[in-house]
């Protein structure tokens, strides 16, 4: 049964926190999440998502306004770099942030995709011997690559058709990169695009052709909006196993909250979160 809000309101102040999440296409499961924490531990914070197209304007405002808290979603990930002050050891490695925490005007970028996508990794034992197809070379990409090397996997494929942003991403962790699978056939397949996203025009294509997913094990998106995304739909046809983007926000939103907020919430509660989240 999926979670119902708090009961108990409280107004809003000029000392509430203001979080915020910046993407080119906003869903409201962040929105969701955080604020039913923020009220279910009676913390003065609020969240909420914007479509942003101005960065640079976005990041002046978090700044100027003292905004506690951003996240950031494709395709501001890597572009935001050179705009924080400083970064943490999570997001210097892998070279993309998805949080940014504001104390006193410093903006540090970190990046929680990364222990999100470890975890997952983890929770469904998918083996480290695996063959493993990475679609994708922006920032999620990057994310998602990082894990898989950190887990000990070896046999990783960087599918991108970017000539320049494929190969680095490859080379800097170790994987091999091409633009095409041609007829490979890896036993695992990642999503690391905005393909299949919903808004997008690409928001009824799969990552992977019908082939390569025919010839899978493991289907993993990182798309979150829809959770089931036609790559989702497609595994769950064929009755693969399926990690979706959703498990992805839920535990990363977690992370940050965290970070925005110093209180850890329990696994519990945080559960109750992510079903409100997508209800």
């Amino acid at each position: 049964m999926a979670s119902t809000a708090p009961s108990h309101a409280r107004a809003l102040t000029k000392d509430t926190e203001l979080c915020v999440s910046l993407a080119a296409i906003p869903s409201n499961t962040g929105t969701r999440f955080h604020n039913y924490l923020y009220a279910a531990l009676g913390l003065d914070f609020v969240y909420k998502a914007f479509a942003i197209t101005d960065l640079p304007g976005a990041v002046t405002g978090i700044r100027a306004l003292g905004i506690r808290g951003a996240g950031f979603s494709m395709p501001f990930k890597q572009e935001v770099l050179p705009l924080l002050d400083s970064l943490d050891d999570s997001a210097a490695a892998i070279g993309a942030v998805n949080t940014v925490v504001n104390t006193r005007g410093h903006l540090r970028g970190y990046n929680t995709d990364y222990i999100a996508v470890a975890h997952l990794l983890a929770r469904h034992r998918i083996p480290t011997h695996a063959t493993v197809a990475v679609r994708g070379s922006g920032g999620m990409a990057s994310a998602v690559v990082a894990a898989l090397r950190d887990g000990g996997f070896t046999r990783v494929t960087v599918v991108a058709r970017n000539p320049e942003t494929g190969p680095a991403l490859a080379e800097r962790f170790g994987a091999r990169w091409v633009a095409d699978l041609a007829d490979d056939h890896p036993e695992v397949l990642i999503n690391a695009t905005p393909i299949g996203m919903s808004g997008t025009d690409q928001r009824e294509d799969l990552p992977f052709d019908d082939s390569t997913v025919l010839a899978a094990d493991v289907v993993f998106d990182v798309v979150a909006l829809p959770a089931e995304t036609p790559f989702i739909q497609r595994a769950r046809d064929l009755d693969l196993e399926v990690v979706t983007g959703a498990d992805v926000v839920a535990l990363q939103a977690t992370e940050q909250f965290t970070l925005y907020t110093g209180v850890h919430p329990s696994a519990e509660l945080v559960q109750r979160a992510t079903d409100y989240s997508r209800a």
